[in-house]
This record gives structure tokens, C-alpha cells and sequence, in this order.
């Protein structure tokens, strides 16, 4: 079965960290590009960042660049999203994505060959 699962969300205290994995199973997502995206309450899905298949080229959301960083581990099929010093607005149901596109701000905005499970993120004190 080809999917994605989504692990590492949780409850978080402001300014807190928090790592999320996406891990393939079924193919490999070393031809792939990987966004994160996230839903908050009551507001649409948006794109926070992306990586690309050979990991050379990253692309964050203005709100979470400095705290954000996105990698991959292609041994492991797994990419990673590590959240630090969160915030209450990025609370939220976060997911990932593979697609062939190149990562860069367009890639939000394409068709994705694979959408992973949800894993929640609350940051609140």
C-alpha cells in the first residue's frame, strides 16, 4: 500500500519545539518533492514549506522561516519538519505531500501525487 504517515504532533506550550516526520511506505521519496501544510481552525489549508528531492532547495512560509526547518533522510524515506520557538497561530492539522515539481512557492498551488495522514499540533499554555 502507497502512503504517507504522519507522526509527531502533540500539545506544546508557547515557544516550545516539536519535530514532525513523514514517512513513505510503498515507494520511495527520493524522486519526490515534500511539502508541509497545515489547516488551523475554521481557516483554509496552507502551504508552510518544502524540500526537495535531493534536499538542495527549501522553501518556508514567511510566518515560520527562522523556526521552521524542513530535511529529509532518504535512507530512511522519511522527511522531517523541526518546529521551534512555536507559536499559538501555528496551531493546527499538519500533513505532508509528495510530488514531482520543484520546491519552490508555486508548489503549494499543484496537484500532489500523494497527501499523507494529520497529526495535530496545539500550542497553548
Amino acid at each position: 500500500q502507497l502512503q504517507l504517515v504522519v507522526s509527531g504532533g502533540g500539545l506544546v506550550q508557547p515557544g516550545g519545539s516539536l519535530r514532525l516526520s513523514c514517512a513513505a511506505s510503498g515507494f520511495t521519496l527520493d524522486y519526490y518533492t515534500i511539502g508541509w501544510f497545515r489547516q488551523a481552525p475554521g481557516k483554509e489549508r496552507e502551504g508552510v514549506s518544502c524540500i526537495s528531492s535531493s534536499g538542495d532547495s527549501t522553501n518556508y512560509r514567511d510566518s515560520v522561516k527562522g523556526r521552521f526547518t524542513i530535511s529529509r533522510d532518504n535512507a530512511k524515506n522519511t522527511v522531517y519538519l523541526q518546529m521551534n520557538s512555536l507559536k499559538p497561530e501555528d496551531t493546527g492539522v499538519y500533513l505532508c505531500s509528495a510530488s514531482p515539481s520543484r520546491c519552490d512557492w508555486s508548489f503549494y498551488y499543484l496537484g500532489m501525487d500523494y497527501w499523507g495522514s494529520e497529526t495535530t499540533l496545539t500550542v497553548s499554555s
